[in-house]
């Protein structure tokens, strides 16, 4: 695929996130749950950082990466429709901006173990934060379809572009890690 087409794949992916600034669209489960992590900066960032850094791995971390952040995902937004909070909610969403940021800038390739464990972690705090914000009258079940399938969309077209980019546009996809990492670190200073 070439990276002109690469591109507007995923513009015409995202095109329809435009539909949900207009107000009355929120109370759709299936809608609130897609636009809730294509919304938010720091959700955005994140899940996007996600599908970047399962890119430059090798083996097993290019699958279970993103399948963690998923699953886990999940389980916490579960957790916060039964409205279980987490102590520093924000600041744990914000330093996986961070973190992520700063594992796609430097490339790192931690252990098997750690990486996951790491991943998971951060999808928890995102996904509970997801099922806190359930809106009213919505089905969970709907709302945990919309906000999963965006999810593993921003993995997705994460992971597709560092693999459809040519090798040596590696230090753009570190910049743009970096460019996250910042954001991370604002947000925590905010």
């Amino acid at each position: 695929m070439t990276l002109h087409r690469l591109f507007a794949t995923a513009a015409l992916l995202l095109t329809p996130t435009l539909a949900f600034a207009h107000p009355g669209h929120g109370d759709n489960g299936l809608l609130a749950g897609i636009s809730h992590p294509i919304g938010g900066l720091d959700h955005l960032l994140a899940m996007l950082a996600v599908g970047l850094w399962a890119a430059q791995q090798r083996g097993a971390a290019r699958w279970a990466l993103p399948g963690t952040f998923v699953g886990t995902l999940l389980m916490g937004g579960l957790l916060g429709f039964e409205g279980l909070s987490l102590p520093a909610l924000e600041s744990g969403i914000a330093a996986s901006v961070l973190a992520l940021g700063l594992a796609v800038a430097l490339a790192v390739r931690p252990p098997l173990s750690l990486a996951v464990g790491a991943t998971a972690l951060f999808a928890l705090f995102h996904g509970v934060a997801h099922g806190l914000e359930l809106p009213a009258m919505s089905s969970p079940w709907t709302y945990a379809i919309g906000f999963v399938t965006a999810t593993a969309a921003l993995h997705a077209a994460g992971y597709a572009v560092v693999r459809g980019l040519p090798q040596a546009a590696a230090p753009l996809v570190r910049m743009a890690g970096a460019a996250s990492a910042a954001t991370g670190a604002w947000l925590l200073a905010g």
